[in-house]
């Protein structure tokens, strides 16, 4: 499995920017490695940040719409049967689908710091047929932090970017933790909107 990671990181290498935002969009590698790679990149001068941040956030984007699009059009049927060649699990989908309800639309945003539902969210997003306009700022308003993150960190790291999963745990564990704090502030507010009327 690692040999198939580096050959494939060592392709997208050579397609630069283009690269990082193609090995996001297949999702076959996890971002986060992807990421770290293109920061091990800028580290030896092969790429810039803000074309990397831009390639990022684009790619990155695009691996959710993808999402979003196959929930719009094909629904739950289609995903269960093919979910598994994108990395999808069943029980993925059953959990997103709990928190799009639970949550509404502003767990597009807050789960995606969030592992398990993380990708998993766009889908029943589509499904529930949200607006695409309002489905791509809140991903992109997501996606633009998590990219910054992951390439500083692989740029930190330097030739030790392959270690950057336990490297990030320090920073993530955070993250994740105000993600979900955002997240209850915001369903509560919500909640008390929803009552007031």
């Amino acid at each position: 499995m690692k040999e198939f990671i580096f050959s494939v990181l060592e392709f997208l290498s050579e397609l630069g920017y283009f690269g990082i935002a193609l090995g996001l969009m297949i999702e076959v590698i996890p971002s986060e490695i992807v990421l770290g790679y293109g920061g091990y990149m800028i580290s030896e001068g092969i790429l810039g940040y803000p074309g990397a941040i831009i390639a990022g956030t684009i790619g990155g984007t695009f691996a959710q719409l993808f999402l979003y699009w196959a929930g719009y059009y094909g629904g739950r049927p289609f995903l269960e049967k093919y979910g598994k060649y994108v990395l999808i699990k069943k029980k993925q989908i059953d959990l997103s689908e709990e928190w799009f309800r639970k949550y509404g639309v502003g767990v597009i945003f807050f789960a995606r710091f969030i592992p398990v539902v993380r990708h998993a969210i766009s889908i029943p997003a589509g499904i529930a047929k949200m607006s695409a306009t309002k489905f791509t700022l809140y991903t992109v308003a997501a996606v633009i932090p998590w990219t910054i993150l992951f390439l500083y960190l692989g740029h930190a790291l330097g030739e030790n970017w392959s270690h950057i999963k336990e490297y990030a745990a320090q920073y993530t564990m955070p993250i994740i933790i105000g993600a979900v704090i955002l997240g209850v502030i915001y369903f509560l507010i919500k909640k008390n909107k929803e009552n007031n009327y």
